[in-house]
């Protein structure tokens, strides 16, 4: 069935059917993404536009794949060498890529709440691909989508996620998502990174020391360092940052056996976590990546089908 809604701008708040929808579309999405032939006519006759106020590799790129894979025409564009250089208003360049017959937009913007906003002005189905220090819902349901692939479930997962949590938009939506389907979710992190009252208002479980949260955990997440975000001052060092906080083979012995590695990316390897632990058998680190193109073709696809259409 089609998603309740005609945009994806967060995970908070989305329907659990929603997202089981998506997880499930994206497990066949997985299987094209397999064959040696990934051309599939799903977004044929489909526009899909990618519009990028911030900088991006991964995100952009498997959306764009994601896009060409299933037949779409698709366009990137960089506010960099747009018209937003002469002042245009995000309203304005988003009512113009409606105005051009675009059927989805992709937006990563350094503003919280900017995707919001051009969903309100615009036929287009929007995706945020990442706002300011809000939301990144597509990381969220990749990463979920993961979890339930390698572990069979979600539902009852202890899911320790380690780091930067004050600035990360990804645990944000791993929160919301992982909280609605059942999962439950420990963070931890230096205090000056971890407001502990708001996120326990969140539905999360909040410890300052990152053993308590890997304690039998099922999943461990380190988080990347957000340097382009922070202040200075948040912490003395990184190397006293990696000796308290970081994801070492010593710390992941008190995560159950065989528990889960798992990073956003990219990675400060030594920072925030081993690379011992990063290139373990128990890391899906890499197939995350693969997963977010399989999460992206789902989500493409549902937003522009027809009521009633099947796959």
């Amino acid at each position: 069935m089609p998603l309740s809604q005609k945009d994806v701008l967060g995970l908070r708040g989305m329907p659990r059917e929603d997202m089981e929808t998506i997880l499930n579309t994206a497990e066949l999405m997985k299987y094209i993404l397999k064959q040696n032939n990934k051309k599939t006519p799903h977004l044929q006759g489909k526009s899909i536009v990618t519009l990028f106020y911030e900088n991006s590799t991964r995100t952009r790129m498997s959306f764009e794949l994601a896009s060409k894979y299933m037949s779409a025409v698709a366009a990137n564009m960089a506010a960099s060498s747009s018209s937003v250089q002469k002042g245009e208003s995000l309203i304005d360049t988003g009512v113009t890529l409606d105005q051009m017959g675009t059927d989805v937009i992709i937006i990563r913007h350094p503003m919280s709440g900017a995707p919001h906003l051009v969903a309100r002005h615009v036929r287009s189905s929007i995706i945020n691909a990442g706002d300011g220090m809000n939301e990144h819902p597509t990381q969220g349901l990749l990463d979920i989508f993961s979890m339930k692939e390698k572990l069979g479930k979600v539902e009852g997962l202890k899911v320790a996620i380690i780091g930067d949590i004050l600035h990360s938009r990804v645990a944000r939506s791993d929160l919301f998502g992982l909280t609605t389907l059942g999962a439950e979710v420990h963070l931890a992190g230096p205090a000056t990174m971890l407001p502990a009252e708001d996120f326990k208002k969140l539905g999360a479980v909040v410890h300052r020391k990152v053993e308590d949260a890997m304690k039998d955990a099922d999943v461990v997440m380190g988080l990347r360092m957000q340097k382009e975000r922070q202040q200075k001052g948040l912490i003395p060092s990184l190397r006293e940052y990696y000796d308290v906080y970081g994801i070492t083979p010593e710390r992941m012995e008190l995560a159950k056996e065989h528990a889960m590695v798992m990073h956003p990316g990219p990675m400060n390897r030594g920072v925030e976590i081993a690379s011992s632990v990063a290139d373990s058998d128990d890391s899906v680190i890499a197939e995350q990546v693969t997963n977010g193109v399989a999460v992206r073709m789902a989500l493409l696809y549902l937003l522009t089908r027809r009521k009633g259409e099947e796959i």
